[in-house]
């Protein structure tokens, strides 16, 4: 083989493998200009740190939204709460408008009733009817009940040889001795006036009262007149206390 032969085998091998590094070279990972990751590293490394990113945006979000849920479950737990202590409220008071008031002397403030219970009782501080004055209806219903003790209820009327201190007219009425505790007995007032009753044991030990029937006139009412002389400074005492509590409330002026 010449020189010249072997001068250009030499030439072309050294020519080749320069090609093949050059192709070597364009398949790699260059370095960046800062000896950094290149662009598709870079690439990579944004897409994973990414994602705790979004998640914790989702987290975030979602917090905002349970907060948001039980601040409205809040405030519709506190409206139904306040609707509901309004009707309580309001239930309430139309039961209050509804029961019959008693004062200390006994009558139902709010007019006459239908129906009124009157209770006979014996205590330590005496012999009593509960309220003192009943007012119902005319054709109105009193029930006495023994609560304690032995009682009646009277009218004051000749037939009980008693003064009259009933309505004209009216029939006279006695129950007879109530023994039994919560033994009743009842009477129906047909007649409008004023009519005090007494309860036969006990009269002057002050145990008198008196029912009031409609909105009578309180001129002319036997039950509205001055005590009787015969009657005891004790019954006499009790019934002008009874006459001045129906006159106020049939405001009666004098």
């Amino acid at each position: 083989m010449s020189d010249d032969e072997l001068d250009r085998r030499t030439f072309l091998g050294i020519a080749g493998a320069t090609t093949v590094a050059a192709l070597a070279g364009c398949t790699g990972s260059a370095p960046n200009a800062s000896g950094g990751a290149s662009d598709a590293d870079a690439t990579t490394t944004q897409t994973a740190t990414s994602a705790p990113t979004e998640h914790a945006e989702e987290e975030s979000h979602h917090e905002e939204e349970s907060h948001g849920t039980e601040e409205a479950n809040h405030e519709e737990e506190g409206e139904h709460h306040e609707d509901e202590t309004a009707e309580d409220h309001h239930e309430e008071g139309e039961h209050h408008e509804g029961e019959e008031t008693h004062t200390e002397g006994g009558h139902s403030g709010s007019g006459p009733s239908k129906h009124v219970e009157v209770a006979m009782q014996t205590t330590d501080s005496g012999q009593h009817f509960h309220p003192h004055v009943a007012w119902v209806e005319p054709g109105g219903t009193v029930t006495f009940v023994n609560e304690s003790g032995t009682h009646t209820a009277t009218a004051y009327h000749p037939d009980n040889d008693k003064p009259q201190r009933i309505p004209d007219g009216a029939a006279s009425f006695d129950s007879g001795l109530l023994t039994e505790e919560g033994a009743t007995w009842e009477h129906t007032f047909e007649a409008e006036g004023v009519y005090d009753i007494y309860c036969a044991p006990h009269e002057q030990l002050g145990m008198i009262g008196t029912v009031v029937v409609g909105k009578p006139d309180p001129h002319d009412q036997p039950g509205l007149a001055e005590p009787q002389s015969e009657m005891s400074d004790a019954v006499a005492t009790k019934l002008k206390s009874l006459n001045g509590q129906v006159d106020t409330m049939l405001g009666h002026d004098h």
